[in-house]
């Protein structure tokens, strides 16, 4: 081999099967996880995707992405799209309530259509400001 003549290459070589080494098994892992989080299949269909991706791992895993893959891409675009309605309800239930103007602005409200008196509204306005 022309790796073993040269130490550089030899390195090289060594970090590009380090590389393809953990990119394959993260490739595995998320095939892996991809089956368990699927709910259009049963137990029985998962179970059989794990022992063929298990006992053939090269060939399970490429014929479950060419065979899954704009499923894993819609169930990704799902799960992302849940995540950020999550996090912006989140967002919204731990938002200010606009800031004092806009509680005086509630207030003046209130006071316009009569549900409060002139006091209550200073009472509220003082509130705010506070």
């Amino acid at each position: 081999m022309l790796a073993a003549d040269y130490p550089f290459l030899d390195v090289f070589w060594t970090m590009l099967v380090f590389f393809i080494w953990v990119a394959w098994f993260m490739m595995l892992f998320r095939v892996i996880a991809d089956i368990f989080r699927r709910h259009d299949i049963g137990g029985g269909s998962k179970t059989l995707w794990l022992i063929f991706v298990i006992l053939l791992p090269f060939l399970g895993v490429f014929v479950y992405l060419i065979s899954q893959s704009q499923e894993i891409a819609q169930r990704d675009a799902g799960q992302a799209q849940a995540s950020q309605e999550q996090f912006g309800e989140y967002v919204k239930s731990v938002a200010g309530s606009g800031g004092p103007a806009a509680e005086i602005e509630r207030a003046k409200q209130l006071l316009d259509s009569g549900a409060i008196s002139q006091g209550e509204f200073e009472k509220l306005k003082q509130q705010a400001l506070a």
